[in-house]
């Protein structure tokens, strides 16, 4: 019997980070964007500035990462750099929120782009979507490795035929202008531009998921920068390419708070009977996120169980080799979310919750420059990339709390109960130790 593959390559990795970027959040965003910031210039900034950061993110990630080499992502780094507590609730957020908050946003949308083809109720499509996935990574690496590049690839292919088009096979223009225009600087300093950077965000969340992966990732000193930098480049330019596509061809009018921004441009363009056709890829695309995300959560679940006897069941690998109570346990509680949650709840909730702890990784460098003078990968033009990233998250978390400050007390109740967790699962160990 040969030995099962278990080891991520680069172009795994990088379609790891493309496909957990590239999902709901670039063909949902927009219409949460168009009414508090009238202006093409300022929402190309706007998603310029969050690959900027998205950018700084990865720069910094990638030190850490090479430098503490093992898959778990935050909960890893904040444990060794801070303290096992903070690393605890970061992986507890990330299972509870990033994960499976996620998962089922992206669940979701799939069901909301597949509900003019299958006449099935939305949610069922979305678990359906869940379940399918979940069961084809518990099949291994390779089978899961496999159909992750494929439909990585798939979506990118969608997506340069969408950004085509307009120049090819469409008459439809908005006559939008991408030039500034008086008033665009306030706009730009408003706390509407501070609050729709949220669906930004959440839009570029996925850039750090290589680092998730990094014990399982075939030579990680070399891969892991290259899967977070090249995969989060690329995203970048495909985000601005695409927004401006979406402005270029559909009034805003048309995509003010539209949750299926693709379905609505898609029509414009070629109407109703090939949009359906587009709305079928789209849902198809989506599961490249969605099976992205299953990989990442997983190995978070799985580096938790490995260090806590308390959750020793999520370490637990098939003959796969795959953490399969991690995976089923992720999928339950996704499909729990699909049924209980709506869309803009679950974005906004995920966005503050991650991009805190994603902070505080980040800040994170100093510390880990101080212990460690040997580093595989070094951000360049240190301290000015992990700056930037800690300055523009405050100031979006900021203007979200005077926004809608329940969303932030959401996101600290759940961590109270990971803190709790802790402490018990801490106790567990020393006794079993003892």
């Amino acid at each position: 019997m040969s030995t099962p593959v278990s080891k991520y390559t680069l172009t795994v990795g990088i379609a790891l980070v493309i496909a957990n970027m590239i999902g709901t959040g670039v063909f949902t965003s927009l219409g949460y964007q168009v009414e508090p910031l009238p202006s093409a210039f300022v929402i190309l900034m706007l998603w310029l500035l969050g690959g900027v950061v998205a950018w700084c993110g990865a720069l910094t990630y990638a030190e850490i990462s090479t430098t503490l080499e093992r898959s778990g992502g935050e909960y890893l780094y904040l444990s060794k750099i801070f303290h096992p507590t903070l690393g605890f609730v970061s992986g507890w957020i990330s299972t509870i929120a990033g994960f499976g908050g996620a998962i089922s946003a992206v669940a979701i949308a799939i069901g909301s782009y597949s509900s003019l083809l299958i006449p099935l109720p939305q949610k069922v499509v979305s678990v359906g979507c869940i379940v399918i996935i979940s069961g084809i990574h518990l099949l291994g690496v390779k089978t899961g490795g496999w159909m992750q590049t494929i439909l990585t690839t798939l979506k990118l292919s969608l997506i340069v035929v969408f950004c085509l088009a307009p120049f090819v096979a469409s008459d439809a223009r908005s006559g939008v202008s991408f030039l500034p225009q008086p008033g665009d600087m306030e706009l730009i300093f408003s706390q509407g531009f501070a609050v729709a950077l949220v669906f930004v965000v959440y839009a570029y969340t996925g850039w750090n998921a290589a680092a998730y992966i990094a014990g399982n990732l075939e030579n990680p000193h070399r891969n892991l920068p290259m899967a977070l930098l090249i995969g989060t480049f690329a995203v970048i330019v495909i985000y601005l390419v695409l927004n401006a596509m979406f402005m270029m061809t559909t009034p805003f009018a048309v995509l003010a708070n539209q949750n299926d921004v693709g379905n609505v441009v898609a029509d414009r363009m070629f109407g109703v009977e090939i949009g359906r056709v587009f709305a079928a890829l789209f849902s198809i695309a989506l599961l490249s996120t969605l099976s992205a995300m299953t990989i990442a959560g997983s190995r978070v679940s799985e580096a938790m169980g490995e260090d806590y006897q308390g959750l020793r069941i999520l370490a637990v690998k098939n003959r796969y080799e795959m953490p399969h109570w991690a995976i089923l346990i992720q999928a339950g509680w996704s499909v729990f979310l699909v049924m209980v949650s709506t869309f803009v709840e679950i974005v906004q909730y995920i966005s503050v919750s991650l991009s805190f702890f994603s902070m505080l990784t980040v800040a994170g460098i100093f510390v880990l420059r101080k212990r460690h003078t040997v580093r595989p990968f070094s951000v360049p033009l240190y301290p000015v990339p992990p700056i930037i990233f800690i300055a523009v998250t405050c100031w979006m978390i900021y203007y979200m709390f005077k926004e809608d400050p329940k969303i932030i007390l959401y996101s600290i109740g759940t961590m109270i109960p990971g803190a709790l967790m802790h402490l018990y699962l801490s106790r567990t160990n020393k006794a079993s130790v003892s």
